[in-house]
Formats: structure tokens, C-alpha cells, sequence
């Protein structure tokens, strides 16, 4: 007789809580799937109140990343919003192209030969403190396509067997910017060195208390303290694992529509799928602390 756990139909043991929260007074929040993000409606986020604000917080560490449709904004009140969740993070490579230190220019049309975002990251996850969340409000989107990719690591966590739990928990592994900045951004000259870092492979999110995964393809190298073979096929089966679909959602981007998104709880993927047209936005990314 056979000992091998067969997953359960439907997905690799993934499980939806499908528990009913607190209503919200200040703010409309629908989920846009099972696993992972909800559109906020009835707000414009450059003018919200302290209490509108925690709402969105709230509904943020819910739902792992949250969108807003038709918002207008100055980069003055992007800048601003985002700095009412924690100082802002410079970009460690990009050109200051929108004449704010703060803001990075996400943009790709007939002239580009990459897109930002292509593989699946947590947004500069290098860092030694790698950012909270990441505000991104895009201006102008091809006519089709341009989506992006969205996954709940806490749900890619909750899904691994017990052993494999086991096994992951007090392990850390190196998330290096060297071999994605080097000769990324064309005009920008290379910096001598770029942020690395070490972090636990299962981090415990500061404000809900849970444990999520916490390597991806663009950053994380290997693991420390093992062979590479076995470094290799651990990181392989986590980042398979962590792109399956059932932990998955994907935005189709509306021109002055906003993202939100949790970087200590998900990741995400742009499509570059809309060349040659163009797709044009500025995020600003807020500042996180050590993961542990």
C-alpha cells in the first residue's frame, strides 16, 4: 500500500477561508479572487482621512494587495499617501526620471527591449530590509494586455506538508541585486556593488502575525548552509510550487488605476504582452523592516 499523499483535487492542498470579516464603514471592499486581492471603491486615496486610511491598511493585510480604480493624483500625493505608511525606499538602480527621488517610472513602449517586473519577485527583496509595499499608479495602458500577476505567499506557505514546514523553518537563504541591476537600466551607470542580503525562508508577517514564503526567481540565489544541489532543487520546488495558479490572481489595468500590494505577503509578475504599445505608471514603495 501506497504511503504517498495524493493532493486534493482542485490544487497542491490549498485552502480558501472563506470566513466573513468585520464590515468596513469608511470604504466598499470585493474580492477579485479566492486566494489573493479586492478592489477598494468609494474613495480617492489622495485625500483620505486618518480613519479611511487604517481601513485600507486593513483590507491590505487581508487581502495581500488591493486596487483603485479612476484616482487622480499629483506625484506630489502619491508621494504623500505612501509616505502615511512608513518613509519611502529609493530605487538601489533606476534613474530619477519623473524629477522625484521617490518615484519609479514604470514604463515600456516601441523603443524598449525589456519591461520591468518579468518574473516572479518580491520587489528588491536584496535589501536588508526589503520594502513593506509598493504603490503603483498607472497613466497610460495599451489597448489589451499589460496585466499583472499577483501570489499569496502566505497561502503557498499554509499549502507545504508538515515536513516540508519543518524542514524550511530556520533556514535562510541570499537574495542578491548584483545579477539583476548590473546593466539593467540603459543610460544609468552601474553602481560598484548593489544591496544583498540574508533572509529567512519563512517570515513572520509584523502586523498579522503570519508566516509566509519568502524567496522568488529574480532575487534569491541559493540557501545557506547546504549543499547547492540540494539548494538548487529546494529553491526549484518553492518557486514552482509558489506559481501555482490556485494562489494567484491577475490585474487588468485600467488607465489612473492604482495597486496596492504587500511585498512581506506577496508577489507579483508584469505581462509584457502589449508591445510595441505603451504602458506607463509611477510607483512609490514604502519602507519595511528585518524579516524574521
Amino acid at each position: 500500500m501506497s504511503d504517498v499523499v495524493k493532493p486534493k483535487r482542485g490544487g497542491p492542498r490549498s485552502k480558501v477561508d472563506w470566513s466573513e470579516t468585520q464590515p468596513y464603514k469608511r470604504i466598499s471592499v470585493s474580492k477579485v479572487s479566492p486566494a489573493i486581492g479586492a478592489v477598494v471603491s468609494g474613495v480617492q486615496i489622495a485625500e483620505v482621512d486618518d480613519e479611511t486610511l487604517a481601513e485600507i491598511r486593513r483590507a491590505l493585510n487581508e487581502n495581500c494587495v488591493v486596487f483603485f480604480r479612476d484616482q487622480h493624483m499629483t506625484p506630489e500625493q502619491h508621494i504623500a499617501f505612501g509616505r502615511r505608511f512608513g518613509d519611502l525606499d529609493v530605487h538601489p538602480a533606476a534613474a530619477n526620471s519623473a524629477g522625484f527621488e521617490e518615484i519609479l517610472v514604470i514604463a515600456a513602449d516601441e523603443n524598449s527591449s525589456r519591461a520591468n517586473g518579468e518574473a516572479w519577485h518580491s520587489d528588491v527583496s536584496c535589501e536588508p530590509q526589503p520594502p513593506m509595499g509598493s504603490i503603483l499608479y498607472m497613466k497610460e495602458i495599451p489597448p489589451v494586455g499589460g496585466d499583472t500577476l499577483f501570489a499569496n505567499m502566505y497561502a503557498a506557505y499554509d499549502a507545504l506538508s508538515d515536513r516540508m514546514k519543518e524542514y524550511l523553518h530556520g533556514l535562510v537563504a541570499v537574495h542578491d541585486g548584483n545579477h539583476v541591476y548590473k546593466g539593467l537600466y540603459a543610460g544609468v551607470a552601474d553602481k560598484p556593488a548593489y544591496p544583498m542580503a540574508k533572509h529567512p525562508i519563512v517570515r513572520t508577517h509584523p502586523e498579522t502575525g503570519r508566516q509566509s514564503l519568502f524567496v522568488n526567481r529574480s532575487f534569491t540565489t541559493h540557501i545557506v548552509g547546504v549543499p547547492k544541489d540540494e539548494s538548487d532543487a529546494i529553491l526549484d520546488y518553492l518557486y514552482n510550487h509558489i506559481e501555482h495558479p490556485n494562489f494567484q490572481t491577475r490585474f487588468v489595468w485600467e488607465a489612473n488605476s492604482v495597486a496596492f500590494w504587500d511585498n512581506r505577503s506577496a508577489q507579483h509578475r508584469a505581462i509584457w504582452d502589449y508591445w510595441p504599445h505603451r504602458r506607463y505608471g509611477h510607483r512609490v514603495t514604502v519602507k519595511g523592516d528585518t524579516p524574521i
